[in-house]
């Protein structure tokens, strides 16, 4: 996971993003990805370690230059690894089971009847009657929410 967290970070840069498409087409000197980038070459040598150290990229020395290239086989790697994450199945187990109702006016949030104690216990069971983020609660809007500040959420416990 963590290998996959460093190649993500690195991918996400517009300016690696864009070295990583060129290196697909042709393998490149930082001489030249600097002219086609527009940045020093300097820039691009910091960009190429980070690639480097995320496993993305390898170079190779061809007379004074250091030519790089894409290690394909990483970079499919980390696409089938964001495949299978897509491909997780959603299961309604510990899920939470308020459900957004669309109507002409608004989303409104329905409780499943008998399900009220399945409901998810980290968040405002009501969040359209608040007005900002549930740790920004007013003792009136989690009275009004729930009833009653205890085991609210939004209710530290040094508060009560």
């Amino acid at each position: 996971m963590e290998k996959l967290l460093l190649q993500l970070k690195a991918l996400a840069d517009e300016t690696r993003f864009a070295v990583i498409k060129m290196l697909l087409r042709h393998d490149l000197c930082v001489g030249a990805l600097a002219n086609r980038l527009r940045v020093s070459r300097p820039a691009v040598s910091q960009h190429m370690k980070i690639l480097r150290e995320a496993g993305l990229v390898s170079g190779e020395k061809r007379g004074y230059w250091m030519h790089y290239r894409v290690n394909r086989n990483e970079l499919k790697k980390v696409a089938k690894k964001l495949l299978d994450l897509a491909s997780i199945e959603t299961t309604l187990e510990h899920a939470c089971v308020r459900v957004k109702i669309k109507n002409g006016t608004g989303t409104k949030i329905k409780i499943k009847e008998g399900r009220e104690k399945e409901m998810c216990k980290c968040c405002c069971e009501k969040p359209e009657k608040l007005k900002g983020k549930p740790e920004d609660c007013s003792p009136e809007q989690i009275k009004e929410c729930h009833g009653d500040t205890k085991n609210h959420p939004c209710v530290s416990k040094d508060e009560e």
